[in-house]
């Protein structure tokens, strides 16, 4: 399954991205300087921004015109959006029903993930009550259930110290070998440690994907300016 950018346009106010390229399955880092158009990207693949001009293409389906709840997306953000009066159990179901009406299967799955995330015995714990890695995994859990094709992640670890941000890179690695990735990030170390390929965003442009390796290790002058 790949995601296509066909001739897009993105127009902003002063501010506009390009992009005409594909994407295949698989983990691919987001990357470029402070402004580039990193999470801008992530928009338009979400369907909170529709583009100027250009088709957006999903599995060889058109998704240009498709609303957020239509698109076959899941994302994770920085701030986990987690509902602090709901149990740990409660904010996963939402990802499969907004009024928590679930059906016994349903219960099941969530334990399931739950389970699948290393956060088994803590299903009826509110979020105050975690460590910010628990955190982490239960907006990662409640994306996993959702079971969508492609998730963008939005910086979802940036606020977690080194130990624990590698901790979670790998689990989501783990979980999510089926899905298609696009992960922003700032910090070199987390593209080479996620992401076999990375898309550079640069003077509004979206280039295609590259190994991540050899572009971190030779980058263009315009990214070895930002990465200093």
């Amino acid at each position: 399954m790949t995601l296509e950018f066909r001739d897009i346009l993105l127009r902003q106010d002063d501010f506009q991205l390009t992009a005409d390229l594909t994407v295949p399955q698989g983990r691919h880092a987001v990357i470029g300087a402070s402004g580039s158009g990193k999470s801008t990207l992530l928009a338009l693949v979400a369907g909170f921004l529709a583009p100027t001009k250009g088709r957006l293409i999903w599995d060889g389906q058109d998704i240009t015109d498709m609303t957020p709840g239509q698109r076959p997306v899941s994302i994770l953000f920085q701030h986990h959006n987690l509902f602090p009066h709901l149990t740990v159990k409660q904010n996963v179901g939402m990802g499969l029903r907004p009024n928590l009406r679930l059906d016994r299967d349903q219960q099941r799955r969530v334990m399931q993930v739950l389970d699948h995330v290393g956060l088994s015995g803590t299903q009826d714990r509110r979020p105050a009550a975690l460590s910010g890695g628990q955190q982490s995994r239960v907006a990662l859990a409640r994306v996993l259930l959702r079971a969508r094709p492609l998730l963008l992640l939005d910086e979802p670890f940036a606020a977690l110290g080194p130990a624990l941000k590698s901790e979670m890179l790998t689990l989501l690695a783990q979980v999510a070998s089926d899905t298609t990735v696009l992960m922003v990030t700032h910090d070199p170390a987390d593209a080479r440690a996620f992401a076999p390929d990375t898309l550079l965003v640069e003077d509004g442009a979206v280039h295609a994907p590259r190994p991540t390796g050899p572009l971190l290790d030779d980058p263009p002058p315009g990214l070895r300016a930002y990465l200093g």
